[in-house]
């Protein structure tokens, strides 16, 4: 099957966002072809380069969405305002073409001018038929007239704009938008809309491909809307993150007024829900992406939750010391039980404030508790000024304590890089104590934590994002922004060692089953068999030779076969009713010892990459999909805890 892989700011290029998770995927699925077809977001990232490709991938096809303004508005002239439209080959637009593209243009503000009454169902309303009517016409009009990048910097646009925030219902922030709001607003959509004008939209190019698999929603998604408009190419989309949540989170550090936030947010939703329209399946990274998808229109029957997949091989040593050791021997010193490990990228987002003022409240009930803060802080001035506030509130809190009047004074809170002699790489640090500590105010996918259960330690961490989800009950779970809370969790597992024994065990055996590469591979190995079955793209010209004649093998097999076919075991299931005699299964006893060995072999999370999980006809939604209500210090009831602490 040949895969056309859709990124944006990431795979290819040597940084970027899921450029690794990218990379296993086309290592681990040697059997299909992929096509991988990138956007990068400067050029610094393409001076960076790409990261090395296995034989897999057949082709690369790359476009900037960086390149630099040329700062003119195009439309005004001695020839009139839509008569100086043109497109982005410099070729003036015919008065037909004019036309259309008002009118597409003027679709597609109206719909992220103006919001759907209240009580209407994500996509289902006006708007949401309105900003597809104007996306896919502007689309054929790009791929007829050869771009829109000039256009959508016109006058004309920028009228169109004016003249939709202030129609009959819009809000009274959009329509308070200024002439230089409406510069600022045509200047990022043309951004956002710049793959509407690529070249890709040929039969040589997403047309030859039988599956787009977006690596993420927003602008890396759009390319497989308009393959699956033109020609009939089924779009998997992927989020480990939420694009519009991100957006939201960014727009506050921008400086543009709050009309043009408000109409960049109504066309980053708009677009969202569009996607998760129509997409053939949509694969969230875990439960709290999944609800904002749903929130943004996303059909739970078309949704698959599939974990990111982490190496787990790197933590193997200190996760099977920690089991090995248990509680009766977890040594002594700055690795010993006694020390609180945080790890991970130091920004604001991190709430390190809220930490220090815990461990405060450790140190007064466990003199010995020592933190070690592994980390350097994200880019950025904020960031770096941020690790200097900590560093100084550190100091005041903790003076430095010395045992005796010819001894040197040692703070108990340290802020250490990883890389040097003593802590070589992630896995020692996180080896370095007994418990580790997530204190964040904004997490999505836990990465830290998963990569501590890897290594067999305790966590206390914050109810924020999908932390409840991925731990389970292997730790405990407290509110954000509640350093009491923090410090009080902390101080129940150092003084009980053998319960952190316990949670460390089940720590380390649940990311095993549920986060690692292989159990992501698996997922999406048949979630691609399961599309190809199920919306196979028939292209005749694939199927005969140059006389017209059928080539053999032409079209694989699980191209005509539906169902579930791609359920594990399902060679081995028992016929439905093979006696006759009313009762499934029936006379094939035997036949059952088989399908129950191979099915109980299949992570629980993974059972049937045909079936909608976690929503089985039938079946209750887990708890841990429930956005909990925290409320003071609590051991989550979800997984295998093993003790009393679920």
């Amino acid at each position: 099957m040949r895969i056309g892989l859709l990124t944006d700011g990431g795979y290819p290029y040597a940084t970027g966002e899921s450029r690794l998770w990218c990379d296993r995927l086309v290592r681990g699925l040697p059997q299909h072809e992929f096509d991988l077809f990138a956007l990068s977001r400067s050029a610094h990232q393409e001076d960076q380069g790409w990261v090395r490709l296995p034989h897999q991938v057949s082709r690369v096809r790359t476009a900037p969405l960086w390149t630099p303004e040329d700062g003119t508005l195009r439309g005004s002239g001695e020839r009139g305002l839509l008569a100086r439209l043109v497109t982005g080959g410099e070729q003036s637009y015919g008065r037909r073409d004019r036309r259309r593209f008002t009118e597409y243009f003027t679709a597609l503000a109206t719909a992220i001018c103006t919001s759907d009454e209240a009580g209407t169902e994500a996509g289902t309303g006006p708007g949401a038929e309105l900003f597809a009517e104007g996306l896919y016409g502007l689309a054929e009009l790009a791929r007829e007239r050869g771009g829109l990048h000039l256009a959508l910097r016109s006058e004309t646009t920028v009228r169109i704009l004016e003249a939709a925030s202030r129609a009959h219902g819009t809000g009274r922030t959009v329509q308070s938008a200024t002439v230089p709001d409406h510069l600022a607003l045509a200047a990022e959509l043309e951004r956002a809309l710049r793959p509407l004008s690529l070249d890709w939209y040929d039969q040589e190019s997403l047309g030859a491909v039988d599956l787009c698999h977006a690596a993420s929603g927003g602008a890396a998604a759009l390319p497989g809307l308009l393959a699956k408009r033109f020609f009939g190419v089924p779009l998997l989309v992927t989020e480990h993150g939420v694009p519009l949540r991100a957006h939201f989170l960014a727009a506050s550090d921008t400086s543009y007024g709050a009309s043009v936030r408000a109409l960049l947010a109504g066309f980053h939703g708009r677009l969202a829900t569009e996607v998760y329209r129509q997409a053939a399946l949509v694969t969230p990274g875990n439960t709290h992406v999944r609800r904002w998808q749903q929130r943004c229109g996303a059909d739970p029957a078309k949704q698959r939750t599939v974990y990111p997949g982490m190496a787990a091989e790197r933590f193997g040593p200190v996760g099977e010391d920690a089991e090995r050791l248990g509680a009766a021997d977890e040594g002594d010193g700055p690795g010993g039980p006694d020390t609180l490990v945080w790890v991970g990228r130091i920004e604001p987002a991190k709430d390190l404030i809220a930490l220090l003022h815990a461990f405060a409240e450790v140190r007064r009930a466990e003199p010995a508790a020592r933190l070690r803060v592994f980390g350097a802080p994200a880019e950025g001035e904020e960031a770096t000024t941020y690790l200097a506030h900590c560093k100084a509130l550190a100091a005041q809190l903790f003076p430095d304590e010395a045992t005796g009047a010819h001894t040197e004074g040692v703070s108990p809170v340290t802020f250490e890089e990883i890389g040097g002699p003593e802590i070589p790489d992630l896995a020692e640090a996180y080896g370095a104590g007994g418990v580790i500590v997530l204190s964040s105010v904004v997490e999505g996918f836990p990465v830290s934590l998963v990569e501590a259960m890897f290594c067999g330690r305790a966590t206390v961490s914050t109810d924020v994002g999908a932390v409840v989800e991925v731990i389970g009950g292997t730790g405990l779970v407290v509110p954000p922004r509640n350093p009491k809370a923090l410090a009080d969790a902390c101080i129940a597992l150092l003084r009980d060692p053998e319960r952190r024994a316990r949670l460390g065990a089940a720590a380390r055996a649940r990311a095993l089953e549920l986060f690692t590469v292989e159990q992501n591979l698996a997922a999406f190995r048949g979630i691609y068999l399961e599309l190809m079955s199920h919306t196979p793209v028939r292209r005749e010209a694939d199927t005969v030779d140059a006389h017209g004649d059928p080539l053999p093998f032409a079209t694989p097999p699980e191209a005509r076969l539906l169902g579930h076919w791609t359920q594990p075991g399902a060679h081995l299931r028992p016929a439905a009713d093979p006696d006759g005699s009313g009762r499934p299964g029936a006379g094939a006893d035997a036949g059952a010892d088989a399908v129950a060995a191979v099915v109980a072999a299949v992570p629980s999370w993974a059972a049937a990459p045909g079936a909608r999980l976690p929503d089985r006809p039938g079946e209750p939604e887990p708890q841990h999909t429930r956005e909990p209500e925290p409320e003071g210090v609590c051991a989550v009831a979800a997984g295998p805890a093993g003790d009393g602490d679920a």
